[in-house]
């Protein structure tokens, strides 16, 4: 029977991987027994248990949180031998280890660390990593043949995998909603309090893109009966609006430039 340290921890905890599990897991309490736990643990990708699905449970003593649970992997992985306690630093095989923060999550994440790694202890067994693979491919269609199982996870009773609340797609970097990078038309950024001569600028130079330039070069020379003799001619700050049109196009490129950047370091992060 748990007692009320236990219990108030425990239900505290359940509302915590409720709200925020950790990555690839997933874990409840027995119905009947808040001190035994069933979780389940996704074999992350580019590991021998990418795909795989994994069944086990937590044994909590009445004493938690100021003695660490039993814990047991019911599920074959290759990693460990089912049904049997996996010593670990979290586990009861190390109580002058256990730290009373941890908690649930804190456990579950360990396992998996330790499930990754090659360290050999009790309840571990050895395999190549193409048996684990083997494991991992038909660990689903085996767990949904197991009672206890459907008894805890009646809802991922499904003939396909379903995902767990948490995939670690935000721990690897991939955003929920991707921002979307217009390089065509980029957006207007106010830079400065001329903005506006910043957008007539780039609007004009735009136009002149598509559209065959009737005016002289600024290097042309009129010839002396050259009707457009006049026009060639400079006007009164004609260099000076020329300069500033060159300053505008350059701060217009090196912020495409810039946008360019931060949207390929945003990716590949």
């Amino acid at each position: 029977m748990a007692s009320k340290a236990a219990q108030k921890r425990l239900s505290k905890e359940y509302v915590a991987m409720q709200k925020e599990p950790p990555p690839f897991v997933w874990a409840a309490p027995d119905e009947k027994n808040i001190l035994t736990w069933n979780y389940l643990i996704r074999g992350p990708p580019d590991s021998p248990f990418a795909g795989g699905e994994y069944h086990g449970v937590l044994l909590f003593p009445s004493e938690y949180p100021f003695k660490p649970p039993g814990i047991k992997m019911l599920t074959p992985s290759g990693r460990f031998q089912p049904d049997r306690k996996i010593c670990f630093s979290m586990s009861d095989f190390h109580p002058g280890s256990w730290n009373p923060a941890w908690s649930v999550a804190t456990i579950l994440t360990g396992l998996l660390s330790f499930m990754l790694s090659e360290e050999m202890t009790t309840g571990s067994v050895t395999s190549s990593d193409s048996h684990k693979r083997a494991f991992a491919a038909r660990s689903h269609s085996w767990n949904i043949t197991q009672q206890r199982f459907k008894d805890a996870f009646p809802e991922y009773c499904t003939p396909a995998l379903r995902d767990l609340p948490n995939m670690g797609e935000k721990e690897r970097g991939k955003p929920d909603n991707p921002p979307i990078v217009n390089f065509v038309n980029p957006p207007p950024v106010s830079v400065s309090s001329s903005s506006s001569s910043f957008a007539s600028v780039a609007s004009s130079h735009t136009e002149a893109e598509t559209r065959p330039s009737t005016q002289p070069q600024p290097n042309s020379v009129a010839k002396p009966n050259d009707p457009n003799r006049a026009a060639a001619a400079p006007a009164p700050g004609w260099m000076a609006a020329w300069r500033h049109f060159i300053y505008e196009k350059w701060r217009l490129c090196a912020f495409i430039a810039l946008a360019v950047m931060l949207s390929r370091f945003t990716t590949r992060t």
